[in-house]
């Protein structure tokens, strides 16, 4: 009988956690879950009935490290809450993964974003592209990364998946769910932060989820400290989202309106989301293509859900569409 594998996934609550430990389990694995509040965890996310959730904090290096015990794989999927202090809270999380996973061997799986990278690397972003981030996040984001390679001389090994603006049916905290669409809601709107004909990025969660899946699979083939780009919904116009939004919702007449990016920046001197909001603003001015090449040498193929089917599972997900008109969603392929 070959024996279950382990996986901790610390941040299984968010979006890209909580499709990663769907992964898993749809794959057989035992899937641990760190939280401060398990049982509120647990009611909260049925989905993942499954899953196995331990009492702890991930800024407690022992409540980690104890956690993880057994497994092969950590999914690092923790982020700050509503873009707040980065810098004092993303580092040390990973600090702590990082040692987790030097006590129990396992590998780390690092959800990765594109704030790493400045003007210079504009427009498509290879895994070798010069990374000159302009923001505290960014500059943040780096320096986390810098800390999953200097770990793989010590052995800590780990592999970055890179992706687009998070988009799927578990909310997280990501610009479809919070600022195009408010989730919980009936669609009346849609506001789109984009510039007309520029280009953006999207990853829509269970494609990116089921991408690092097979990676999981094929980790013995992987390098000790590993990065690979997802290139996930390329969209020449960013507009098409917002008008893919409306498709999904059923309602040609809903509007499109621009994000208020002038009321970020009044508020940005007094309200901290504003400013982080704002400080990103560069991202959606200027087309950004993630050149997954790498990827699909590697696996084949990306794995790729349909626009306009993602979109209407992220509505019906995120409880902005009802009635009987829903069509049905078709699961993914392996």
């Amino acid at each position: 009988m070959t024996e279950q594998k382990t996986a901790l996934v610390i941040g299984a609550t968010g979006g890209i956690g909580g499709e990663v430990a769907l992964a898993l389990l749809r794959r057989g694995w035992r899937v641990t879950a760190l939280s401060r509040r398990p049982v509120e965890a647990a009611e909260s996310h049925p989905e993942l009935k499954p899953v196995e959730w331990i009492a702890g904090d991930a800024m407690n290096r022992n409540d980690v490290v104890a956690a993880a015990e057994g497994a092969s794989i950590i999914v690092h999927g923790a982020n700050p809450p509503g873009y707040r202090n980065w810098a004092t809270l993303a580092i040390p999380m990973l600090e702590n993964t990082i040692a987790a996973a030097e006590g129990c061997g396992a590998r780390i799986v690092f959800p990765a974003n594109i704030y790493n990278y400045g003007p210079d690397a504009f427009p498509l972003l290879s895994e070798a592209s010069p990374q000159n981030p302009l923001t505290r996040k960014g500059k943040v984001r780096v320096a986390m990364e810098e800390r999953l390679q200097d770990a793989a001389q010590r052995g800590v090994r780990s592999v970055v998946v890179r992706a687009g603006d998070f988009f799927g049916p578990r909310a997280g905290s990501n610009w479809f769910a919070g600022g195009m669409v408010k989730a919980g809601k009936p669609v009346k709107s849609v506001s789109d932060p984009g510039k007309p004909g520029i280009g953006h990025a999207w990853a829509y969660l269970p494609d990116l989820a089921e991408t690092m899946m097979q990676l999981i699979e094929r980790e013995q083939e992987l390098a000790p400290f590993e990065t690979f780009h997802f290139g996930g919904q390329w969209m020449d116009d960013g507009a098409e989202m917002a008008k893919a939004i409306v498709r999904a919702a059923g309602d040609s007449r809903i509007p499109i309106r621009r994000f208020p990016w002038w009321a970020m920046a009044l508020a940005a001197p007094f309200v901290t989301l504003a400013y982080e909001l704002q400080e990103m603003r560069y991202l959606w001015k200027e087309p950004l293509r993630l050149d997954n090449a790498k990827l699909v040498a590697f696996l084949g193929k990306e794995p790729h859900t349909a626009l306009d089917q993602a979109v209407f599972a992220t509505l019906e997900g995120l409880g902005c569409v009802a009635g009987d008109r829903r069509p049905k969603a078709v699961p993914l392929a392996a």
